[in-house]
């Protein structure tokens, strides 16, 4: 089962979100059984070399979309798990830099899969201060790296918040995102890895967290689910309460 009405159509279409900035939504995939809608960032910076965060799809028709914004310079892969297609973008772009953050390498490995060439994610890469990188610390395997682009107050995160919305998850699915914590309007980040901290990785997180906090975002795109297009900030708080005061 597809799960055709899980997704974000139209499907690898460029969708902006600000001045040079876009999302493209792409197909479902399934995790631990549950259909996972699908979702990259594209960023054109300054110079106009563009920017990709976690690449969704192989389709060579997305592919050129993206293009035609400009030269594709920099792929992300923000986290151990959303590496998968970003061969199929190193191949089609050998020009470009990729960017991987901890633990990627090793779960690619893991799974059989080589990647090419790439730079880690660190504070200082070479799109700063246009757009801002932090890799969110604490969690013994999910060391995310998040993103802000300062110009337009955009925090770009993967999979520290879900937000499924109810009527495009089969009925099956509903109670499970409920109890997960992913369920829209209170999506958050999924309740197994929230019970995976112990207290002193929860304080590293809390003011990872509260740093991002700092940034004061307008918006939030999440690579799964309804993302928020306003009050970036108060989701923030509001998605990383169980943490404790922020």
């Amino acid at each position: 089962m597809k799960h055709e009405y899980a997704t974000y159509p139209p499907l690898g279409v460029l969708k902006p979100v600000a001045d040079d900035v876009w999302l493209m939504d792409g197909p479902v995939i399934s995790f631990y059984g549950l259909p996972f809608p699908t979702r990259m960032t594209i960023v054109r910076l300054e110079g106009g070399d563009i920017w990709v965060h976690s690449p969704t799809s192989d389709d060579e028709s997305w592919m050129d979309a993206v293009e035609e914004l400009g030269p594709v310079r920099h792929l992300v892969a923000p986290n151990w798990i959303h590496y998968a297609w970003v061969p199929a973008w190193q191949a089609r772009f050998p020009d470009a830099t990729s960017w991987f953050a901890p633990g990627v390498v090793a779960r690619a490995e893991s799974r059989g899969m080589t990647l090419g060439d790439f730079e880690e994610l660190a504070g200082a890469d070479p799109w700063a201060p246009e757009i801002k990188t932090r890799i969110v610390e604490g969690h013994p395997t999910h060391r995310e790296a998040v993103f802000f682009h300062e110009p337009t107050r955009t925090l770009i995160l993967t999979d520290l918040i879900e937000n499924f919305e109810r009527e495009k998850l089969p009925w099956w699915a509903r109670p499970l995102a409920q109890a997960a914590g992913i369920l829209d309007p209170d999506g958050k980040a999924p309740l197994d890895m929230r019970l995976s901290f112990r207290r002193g990785e929860r304080e590293a997180t809390r003011e990872s967290i509260r740093e991002l906090i700092g940034w004061k975002p307008e918006r939030v795109i999440l690579a799964h689910g309804r993302w928020y297009q306003t009050d970036g900030e108060a989701e923030l708080r509001r998605a990383f309460r169980w943490l404790g005061p922020l």
